[in-house]
């Protein structure tokens, strides 16, 4: 469980040994992602510092990180094959434009479209693509497959895998990590027991020199200040068309990849965070980052999770885990290249643990079918494509059963009981699904001359629905009979008033009381 109420005292202390995790995480993370996108390491190092640092202060969501991704990395790569890096540059200012220009206008509040089926399914898809990114440090250094063969939202492709003594130390190091983080906490939370298990790992690795990989084995992290640098691209329409799908792209991902990450540490912590400002935020931290040599990037789930369950819930974590990770790179690059892979992989393995939701399996046989359906089917998507594409998927499944099944709670009940006039009261929505069901419930020949129809427990919420109300107004005509409609509700009206003269029919102002009892059809 976590601890949601800390002094003042302990919450800085939290939020400076998580943030001190979390940079340590980072770390291959940003390399890995560096070189799926194409780029050099200190581009992918440079935007997780530059990406959680801005974000970290103007968020809207104190405690989640942010920094380069894979989600957003293999979108790149085909930029930066065809173009070149200073292509990706100039995207990644461009996407960030975008994406403020989400912020201002509000667009955050959608992510309350997101069902919760689709955010389980996300959920779980991501875990899997978490344990399958860490994967690759099983593979053989130096060896083809060995992390160019990998797909961070997908799978593992082609790795060279370890064998033997290699392997069975790899193996017990994360093993090792993994009881240290586990069990550490029943003893003491003086200190987090990622942090912990980080150092412990690597003091034996280094203690006993144990022949294992470290992080100096993937690349080397030493560089320094990022400077501003205009993108070297032409400044000409040709080249913002060349740009223009990817940042629109990249933004898309980015976004949605931050505002589901934003939900779930909101449930986690039992706090709400606010989506608008973090759009913005994240827009702030690309476009700043376009003009420092940084790949750009989003809400990191994985991290963020290993800020929370280390203790981090304040702003204070996420400036931590960037300037540390910017201390790194600055002057312990020797220090943090000597870290175990081993123990960051274990680490991770713990992400993954805590982020699946395990009661899904418990649930998915008493939930209703298409809600199963939906979850299984985002989980499946965000393994073998990205979170965006799945999200995207599960959301336009969920409404098109939405659809399907509120089509069919359309009801017709007719009453002949007044000599001249026949009446019918509706109940249900009529939209684009439900159209034909409406439709059909009348018929203008076997009524009598003056038809009421009686929408009091109804709405018609779309073109759609106006259209086929004009259609049996016609049908009425024809039959030489006079079709009233009443008790529509203000929004109704609103949409016949703007239609104007493209929908003719006949609105009574002073509804007739009802006729008879609303009974099941």
């Amino acid at each position: 469980m976590f601890e949601f109420r800390i002094t003042k005292v302990a919450s800085v202390k939290n939020d400076l040994l998580s943030g001190l995790t979390v940079a340590l995480a980072l770390v291959p993370e940003a390399v890995a992602f560096a070189f799926v996108a194409g780029v050099e390491p200190l581009v992918g190092l440079y935007a997780a510092f530059m990406v959680g640092l801005i974000t970290a202060v103007f968020g809207g969501r104190p405690g989640m990180i942010s920094g380069a991704t894979g989600a957003l990395a293999v979108v790149m790569v085909t930029l930066v094959a065809q173009h070149g890096v200073e292509y990706l540059f100039a995207a990644v200012v461009l996407m960030g434009l975008i994406q403020i220009c989400a912020g201002l206008l509000g667009l955050g509040k959608f992510i309350r479209m997101v069902p919760r089926p689709v955010m389980l399914g996300f959920v779980n898809g991501l875990a899997i693509v978490i344990f399958l990114a860490q994967l690759s440090q099983f593979g053989i250094s130096g060896q083809p497959g060995w992390l160019s063969g990998t797909s961070f939202e997908g799978s593992v492709i082609d790795v060279a895998w370890m064998q033997g003594e290699a392997l069975y130390i790899m193996l017990g190091l994360v093993a090792l990590t993994m009881v240290i983080i586990h069990f550490l906490p029943r003893f003491t939370t003086a200190i987090p027991s990622s942090l912990a298990a980080i150092i412990i790992v690597s003091l034996l690795v280094i203690g006993f020199e144990i022949d294992t990989r470290v992080v100096g084995d993937v690349a080397s992290i030493s560089g320094g200040l990022p400077s501003f640098h205009i993108p070297s691209v032409p400044f000409t329409w040709e080249t913002f068309m060349i740009i223009l799908p990817y940042s629109v792209v990249l933004a898309a991902i980015g976004l949605i990849e931050s505002m589901l990450t934003l939900r779930l540490v909101d449930e986690v912590t039992e706090t709400l965070g606010r989506g608008n400002r973090e759009n913005f935020a994240q827009g702030l931290a690309n476009t700043v980052t376009g003009f420092f040599g940084g790949m750009g990037g989003c809400a990191m789930i994985g991290q963020s999770m290993i800020n929370v369950n280390s203790g981090g819930r304040g702003r204070l974590s996420g400036i931590t885990a960037a300037l540390c990770l910017l201390m790194f790179i600055l002057f312990a690059s020797s220090l943090i290249e000597q870290i175990p892979l081993a123990a960051l992989v274990g680490v991770m393995f713990i992400v993954v643990l805590g982020t699946f939701e395990w009661s899904s399996f418990r649930i998915i046989r008493k939930i209703p079918a298409s809600d199963a359906f939906v979850l299984v089917l985002v989980s499946s998507v965000t393994v073998f494509t990205d979170l965006a594409f799945a999200v995207t998927v599960g959301v336009i499944v969920s409404a098109l059963v939405f659809a399907w099944k509120h089509a069919k709670t359309v009801k017709i009940q007719r009453n002949d009981t007044i000599v001249g006039e026949t009446h019918y009261l509706v109940n249900g929505p009529i939209f684009f699904s439900s159209t034909t069901e409406f439709e059909q419930a009348f018929t203008p020949k076997e009524d009598a001359e003056e038809v009421f129809i009686d929408f009091a427990q109804s709405r018609v919420c779309d073109h759609s629905g106006l259209r086929v109300i004009e259609s049996l107004t016609e049908r009425y005509e024809k039959a030489g009979k006079t079709l009233h409609l009443q008790n529509l509700s203000q929004d109704c009206q609103a949409l016949i008033n703007q239609a104007g003269d493209q929908i003719n029919v006949n609105v009574l102002k002073n509804p007739r009381s009802l006729l008879f009892l609303n009974e099941s059809a």
